[in-house]
């Protein structure tokens, strides 16, 4: 059993990205602008914003917060989203998940320019991902094809089942890996909560990506011998061994699981790490124009 140590391959991503802006500025480039629109006080939110503007100082980017207060119209917001579309500064920006309930997520997301949009979840980007055009793909299902790239793991011709049908993670995973290319190539059966025989559908998996929500939903009777696991889910439990109190698990029983796959991704340090950096990829990527080089 090997362990996808999600938290190195973000460390040695940061290392790479922070070489070409260190060159990017050398040759009197402009320096990647990254920015994130944060509504209301949602602590959670609050971590992954402020997570998002520390990566930015370590690889030289630019950074910038607007924050608006929780009771802010989606007019507002709108009005924001319009801003930085305009802002030639900004490379790309993200509005952070989720916005109060008076404000309808979907139109925001549709208002922002796709050539900014970072997140990838924009219709045009989920679009262009589907039809293998360059894009923006979201995050977390971007830090795991970086993963299963950079442990070689093989993905041709392989049985892949993705546990978990959200618009973030589980739908875009399983368009991703059946697509002609590598990571892809492969063989993909999306399943949800109302999926019959789960266990079996699971059990033939050479390659299972876990995104249900349900802790420790994956047991170790559940996998094939020498399975890759890639596991999505994070949940905080009550633990008498930490200093916080608490600890964080997965949606696979890791202790058991691993003893019998290949390749497992820990909780934490497994995916969540390349969630950031995945965002820190896209936005060098938009500064550079590599998706949208004609204009819109």
């Amino acid at each position: 059993m090997k362990i996808i140590d999600g938290k190195e391959t973000a460390k040695t991503i940061k290392q790479e990205i922070a070489k070409e802006v260190s060159a990017m500025i050398d040759n009197d480039d402009k320096t990647p602008h990254l920015a994130a629109i944060l509504v209301g006080d949602d602590p959670a939110s609050q971590t992954y914003v402020s997570a998002k503007e520390k990566a930015c100082k370590e690889v030289g980017f630019v950074s910038s917060i607007y924050r608006l207060p929780a009771g802010s119209s989606e007019k507002k917001v709108l009005e924001v989203v319009s801003f930085l579309n305009h802002d030639d500064e900004v490379d790309g920006f993200i509005v952070q998940l989720p916005l109060p309930d008076h404000i309808d997520e979907n139109k925001i997301i549709q208002h922002i320019k796709p050539s900014k949009d970072i997140d990838g979840f924009h219709p045009v980007n989920i679009g262009r991902m589907t039809l293998n055009l360059p894009s923006y793909i979201s995050a977390t299902p971007f830090g795991i094809l970086q993963l299963i790239e950079r442990y070689k793991i093989e993905t041709e011709g392989k049985r892949v089942v993705v546990m978990g049908r959200s618009h973030i993670v589980g739908s875009p995973m399983s368009i991703l890996l059946s697509r002609k290319t590598y990571p892809g190539n492969a063989t993909v059966t999306l399943c949800h909560s109302r999926t019959k025989n789960l266990k079996q559908i699971a059990k033939s998996a050479d390659i299972l990506i876990v995104a249900m929500g349900k802790q420790g939903f994956v047991t170790a009777d559940m996998i094939q011998d020498d399975a890759v696991v890639i596991d999505v889910g994070i949940h905080r439990i009550p633990s008498d061994k930490t200093k916080s109190g608490f600890r964080l698990v997965g949606d696979v029983d890791f202790d058991n699981v691993s003893r019998k796959v290949s390749y497992i991704t820990p909780v934490p340090g497994g995916v969540g790490p390349m969630t950031i950096v995945s965002l820190l990829m896209n936005t060098l990527k938009a500064a550079k124009n590599e998706i949208y080089s004609m204009p819109e």
